[in-house]
């Protein structure tokens, strides 16, 4: 009788999400406290750019640095050191109160969070074969959703329960502790792993994927094309989630009149709406991929996600919050999707032994967007109110058909590629 395949990667793809979600929950609390810290704080728009802009920054210094050492380490060590490092830093938001300290500690935060993707797609490349990589990665990334919906539920609760904003900063650290004892406890290479049974392995590697213990240079690295094409949906779509992370409260608050205890129900329906619109979008990759066409399958899937994020221009000229709710949860989503088939190209292309490398090229190039943009961000809404929020959702409904068509002429057919 053929061996009963045991499932051992779905638990680690289960300790991806936990750690993508306390990543997410530690990386929105200052987006959800931004507009009830302005007595505390009394920062500007341009100010709180900068503020945004410092933690970028320092994401897209470290998201190079981490992409080198998490290879080197390894993912059980690298995925460790960076939550600790992350944990510690949240922890220093709740001693400061001007925007230069809280720039400051978003820089410090930056540094031990560039570490979470460039972990999480080497480990998905690890443990899953190419046509369930779309699907894994789709869940894990659902951290982020989930992050940003017990976020703007239990921060309020914590705050009020506390009486003091700096909570919000504090809470998650016990958790992180216990995460990273159970990572620690259980996490290794499925070669390795006496959990994984024969059936399950070949399960693993089935894709006979060629390995390389060559140390390949971030100089060889950009002088091939799909490098430059995942840059590219990096640097165009990322800023436009930090805008819905960073912004989203603050509009809401600027426009609805919402409070803190009020901001709860439409962030945890945005991001519930956008958890399942990621999934799905990482699914109809991962269906269209099984009739063996890579390059079709992944473009249209992004272009089934560009589509999506069209209708959030239409925000600022809603009066009614649960339709402009509605309007970013549905782009949000189409960015999660997005995000899914970014992540899952780099492990399509390129050898696993390289992928947190490529991960970290990738990161690098989203976080530099990220620096730029909440500067721009800044300055259209400085002196113009909600009426400056136009913009941005513009360019956040034609960013996605703008980097597909760019990475169209970049790259018009994806291949594995052999360093």
């Amino acid at each position: 009788m053929a061996e009963k395949k045991t499932h051992i990667r779905w638990f680690i793809l289960a300790l991806l999400f936990v750690g993508t979600t306390l990543l997410y929950i530690d990386r929105v609390a200052l987006g959800i406290m931004a507009p009830f810290l302005n007595d505390v704080v009394g920062w500007t728009e341009k100010q709180y750019g900068y503020v945004t802009s410092s933690y970028m920054v320092g994401y897209a210094i470290c998201f190079l640095l981490m992409g080198w050492f998490v290879d080197r380490v390894g993912s059980k060590k690298g995925y460790a050191i960076s939550v600790g490092l992350w944990s510690v830093a949240q922890l220093v938001h709740a001693t400061v109160s001007s925007w230069i300290g809280f720039a400051v500690s978003r820089f410090a935060l930056s540094v031990g969070q560039s570490g979470n993707f460039p972990v999480a797609i080497k480990t998905v490349a690890e443990w899953f074969p190419k046509k369930e990589r779309a699907l894994a990665v789709g869940i894990f990334n659902g951290g982020a959703n989930v992050g940003t919906m017990v976020a703007p539920l239990v921060i309020p609760l914590i705050v009020g329960q506390f009486g003091t904003w700096r909570a919000a900063f504090v809470w998650t650290f016990p958790i992180a502790v216990v995460w990273i004892i159970c990572w620690l406890w259980f996490y290794s290479k499925p070669e390795q792993s006496k959990k994984v049974n024969r059936a399950e392995l070949e399960h693993i590697l089935s894709d006979k994927e060629e390995s390389t213990a060559e140390k390949v240079s971030y100089l060889k690295l950009l002088g091939i094309r799909s490098t430059w094409a995942i840059c590219i949906g990096k640097f165009i779509a990322d800023p436009i989630w930090w805008f819905y992370l960073f912004w989203g409260a603050k509009y809401l608050n600027a426009k609805f009149g919402l409070n803190l205890q009020e901001i709860g129900l439409p962030f945890f329906a945005i991001y519930l709406v956008s958890w399942g619109g990621g999934i799905a979008l990482g699914w109809l990759s991962s269906r269209l991929l099984r009739g063996g066409n890579l390059n079709r399958g992944r473009k249209f899937s992004m272009l089934a996600c560009a589509v999506c994020a069209l209708p959030v221009m239409f925000v600022p000229q809603t009066d009614n919050v649960w339709i402009a709710v509605a309007l970013i949860a549905v782009a949000a989503g189409g960015h999660c999707g997005w995000s899914a088939n970014i992540f899952s190209l780099m492990g399509d292309v390129f050898p696993k032994k390289i992928t947190a490398s490529i991960s970290g090229i990738g990161g690098f190039a989203g976080a530099l967007g990220g620096v730029i943009a909440p500067i721009l961000i800044g300055s259209a809404l400085e002196g113009r109110g909600v009426d400056g929020y136009a913009l941005p959702f513009t360019v956040a409904a034609f960013g996605y058909f703008i980097a597909l068509g760019i990475i169209q002429l970049i790259l018009p057919k994806i291949n594995p590629i052999k360093i």
